[in-house]
């Protein structure tokens, strides 16, 4: 048998923290944890707009690391639509005042295609006399629908990390093993296949390499797979 203050200094399994950890550091590393995992893109800004913490699914819009988007400032990044929609916010801060905005917002992607859609933004924060911190929560639009287009379909709409992404899947590899070849985490390689599954109204992965196939986006006589080249030169 062993004495209570030996099962009390015993090392706690892998994983999970000890009994006695600090609470506010146990639910910081849970925070942290979930606030990656959010599928839509997020990032937590102080009141000037530079960022503090992104997810993955925001950096996955410019194809990098959340790590190389701290320290930049929003506005560096979003376009808002119209000149004066910043300025309720504006007018927020400088009241300290808690409220949620609404803006519509475009952005060039590191592959220079258009993005557009709705950033909400959030003033957070409790201490008394200090501007609140900005949570960005971005909807990103998929394209509008319409009536069939008379002429082929760009592939420009996909970037060369979604091509590089749909040629592994084509491959049989798992999120994963794509995650490593590619330098994503498994979470921000399914945010890519999500987006493209929708954009391309198909249901699974064997439909999304079928569709990339006929967009021309991978070289049909290729193996292993791989993105298709642009057409030659005349």
């Amino acid at each position: 048998m062993h004495s209570p203050d030996h099962q009390a200094n015993r090392a706690p399994r892998s994983g999970f923290p000890a009994p006695d950890s600090d609470p506010a550091v146990v639910w910081r590393n849970l925070a942290t944890l979930l606030f990656d995992r959010i599928p839509l893109p997020v990032a937590y800004c102080d009141a000037t707009g530079t960022i503090l913490t992104v997810n993955q699914a925001m950096a996955s819009e410019w194809g990098t690391l959340p790590s190389r988007l701290i320290g930049r400032r929003a506005l560096d990044l979003f376009r808002p639509a119209g000149e004066r929609r910043l300025d309720p916010i504006s007018e927020a801060l400088r009241l300290r005042r808690r409220s949620r905005y609404p803006i519509e917002v475009s952005w060039s992607t590191k592959e220079d295609t258009e993005g557009h859609g709705e950033m909400i933004i959030d003033l957070v924060g409790d201490v008394p006399n200090v501007p609140p911190n900005l949570l960005l929560i971005l909807h990103v639009h998929d394209q509008p629908s319409g009536p069939a287009p008379t002429r082929p379909e760009k592939t420009a709409r996909v970037s060369d990390m979604e091509k590089r992404i749909l040629a592994l899947v084509a491959t049989g590899l798992t999120s994963a093993r794509i995650a490593t070849e590619v330098g994503l985490t498994p979470d921000g390689v399914n945010y890519h296949l999500a987006r493209l599954s929708r954009r391309w109204g198909v249901a699974n992965r064997a439909a999304l390499v079928a569709r990339a196939y006929t967009k021309g986006v991978l070289a049909p006589c290729a193996w292993p797979p791989a993105p298709a080249g642009p057409p030659p030169a005349r």
